[in-house]
Formats: structure tokens, sequence, C-alpha cells
């Protein structure tokens, strides 16, 4: 029988919101389930951030060239900058069975989730405004100015989240990722995702049914 194909979803949320600490956990506890596609950005690395693990780092320039030789899923601009989901990984991973994550904003999503239908949206939020706003704040890693921007940038986003499939409420850590983990695991179960197994299952039935009618 052949084996279900992996499933792709995409993980957004606020500035601040914790979704790239739920999903370095995630891939921490269920390795075997999941790949986290990487994306290439043209900002600079933050404090910390490696090339070819948070993001890859590319120019300006590289990153058009990428987008007209269509080796990017998807790409959009956000607070001065562009970020892309390379193609060619994330179509290796679904291959093998593994789902395939994407932390992109929402412009993104909305891209791939016309482009692939099947694409299971999720979007991280704090608990409330005052603890995306002291998250933001605390990184240090960012000027008031910057932070102004993110959080502005949030209240737009506000206006997307109705088309997401899942909300998830970050408010403990490793509660948020048992109910991503769950909600993964619960979609592999949907008719829809098992066609072929389905489709198997009838044809050996009716080949069954005929024996006995002999």
């Amino acid at each position: 029988m052949k084996a279900q194909t992996g499933i792709l979803t995409v993980v957004s949320g606020f500035s601040g919101s914790g979704k790239g600490t739920i999903m370095k956990r995630l891939l921490e506890k269920y390795p075997q389930n999941y790949a986290l596609s990487i994306s290439v950005t043209t900002r600079d690395p933050r404090p910390g951030e490696v090339d070819g693990r948070e993001y890859f780092f590319i120019t300006e320039k590289q990153f058009e060239e990428m987008t007209q030789k269509e080796e990017l899923l998807e790409f959009a601009g956000y607070v001065g900058h562009h970020y892309g989901t390379p193609k060619a990984y994330v179509q290796e991973q679904l291959a093998k069975g593994r789902d395939v994550i994407l932390e992109i904003e929402i412009q993104g999503a909305l891209k791939i989730k016309e482009k692939y239908p099947d694409t299971v949206l999720m979007f991280v939020t704090p608990p409330s405004f005052a603890e995306l706003e002291h998250r933001l704040v605390g990184r240090g890693t960012e000027s008031p100015e910057v932070v102004r921007q993110r959080l502005c940038r949030a209240g737009e986003e506000c206006n997307g989240i109705e088309a997401y499939d899942y909300l998830i409420i970050n408010d403990e850590l490793e509660s948020c990722v048992e109910q991503v983990h769950s909600i993964l695991q619960n979609e592999h179960t949907k008719i829809f995702r098992n066609e072929i197994f389905i489709n198997e299952m009838k044809t050996e039935l009716a080949e069954y049914a005929k024996g006995e009618q002999l």
C-alpha cells in the first residue's frame, strides 16, 4: 500500500507571538514526523541566528533571481524586507511522508492556500495585546520604532485571521506544542487525505465479492 504523503502546514502569527519557539520544540519532540522549511530572507541576521538554520540570508539580487527562476513556493515583503520559501525541499519532504511546516507571514500563507487548498493554516497569538507588546520590547533586538511598526502590522494581520483553520493561543509552551501535534495527527485521519487507501480497500473488497459469486 502506498504511503500517505505529508501534510503541508503553514504557521503564522504576530511578530513576538512565539511561533518560532513552538516550531523548534515540536521538531525536538517529534523529529520523525515533521520537517521545518527554512525560508530565504533579505534581512540581516539577528544576534544568535545562523545562516541555514533560522533562515538563508541572501541579497536582494539573489532573491530576485530565485523568483525569476520560479524556485520559490511563495514570496512576500514584510517590514522593508523580502521572504520566500524554497520549493524543492518542501516537495521532497512531502513525498517522504513527513509533514512540512512553513513558518511564514500572512501574505505568503494565503498564497500557499490558494495554490494548495489542502494546506493546513495555523495562526499563533499571545493571550493578550499587553503580552504581545511585552514580548516585542523584551527581545531587546529592535528599536522602539521597529517595535511600533510590528505592532501596527499586527493590527493589519488581525484582518486575515479568519482565513486560517486553527488558532493557537501561546500561553504555555508545552501545551501549545502538544496542541499543534494533536491537530496535525488528526488531520491525517480525514477522509479526503486517505483516498488512496479507501480506493484500494474498495477494489480488494470488490474482487473478493466477485470470487464469492463464482
